[in-house]
């Protein structure tokens, strides 16, 4: 995922500040973009992850401090972020809409949200009945993942002061998850 993600994440990451909440980061796999000494509140319920998650951390220079909750019991106090990081992880929560509202609870004013997620493809297209049509069996297969999720009017309709979005395909004929949005959300 770095060939397809890196150069973006790179240059986001660069300006992110010495904390960073991060909303599900699973195994790890962006704690190669922040500068070593970052201190890093990883949001992620799945206990399975924490070892990974750790020794990645030390092997990169990271201070973690792992959250063993849901993005939407999200526990830090009101307006205590400067900067909340989420890549693909809006897929598989049961309510994205309240994740990205606790997301937007814990930020600090100008505090910005960094999001990468795969998103549904346009309505009425032949990708968009291919994600319908997978739906179900991706679901099963793959953590709860929703092909088919709007997430980016989730994010648009949340409140943010300003949303930065670009909106790209990945460029790939087998992947029904093409669809995607890379972006900052102020508040």
């Amino acid at each position: 995922m770095d060939r397809i993600y890196g150069a973006r994440k790179r240059v986001i990451y660069g300006r992110l500040p010495q904390t960073v909440v991060e909303i599900g980061p699973g195994a790890g796999a962006n704690l190669r973009y922040y500068a070593p000494g970052t201190r890093v509140i990883a949001i992620e319920p799945n206990r399975a992850m924490h070892p990974r998650l750790r020794a990645v951390a030390r092997r990169r220079g990271i201070v973690l401090d792992i959250r063993a909750v849901g993005g939407e019991q999200a526990d830090l106090p009101d307006g205590s972020a400067a900067a909340v990081v989420g890549t693909l992880v809006l897929c598989t929560v049961t309510d994205p809409r309240r994740v990205v509202a606790q997301i937007h609870r814990m930020l600090a004013p100008g505090g910005r949200y960094i999001f990468l997620e795969h998103v549904a493809a346009l309505q009425g297209s032949s990708l968009r009945g291919f994600q319908e049509h997978l739906f179900k069996a991706w679901r099963w297969c793959f953590d709860g993942c929703h092909l088919n999720r709007e997430t980016q009017r989730v994010i648009l309709t949340a409140g943010f002061a300003r949303v930065d979005m670009d909106c790209f395909v990945m460029q790939s004929r087998w992947l029904p998850f093409a669809p995607h949005i890379f972006g900052v959300a102020e508040k």
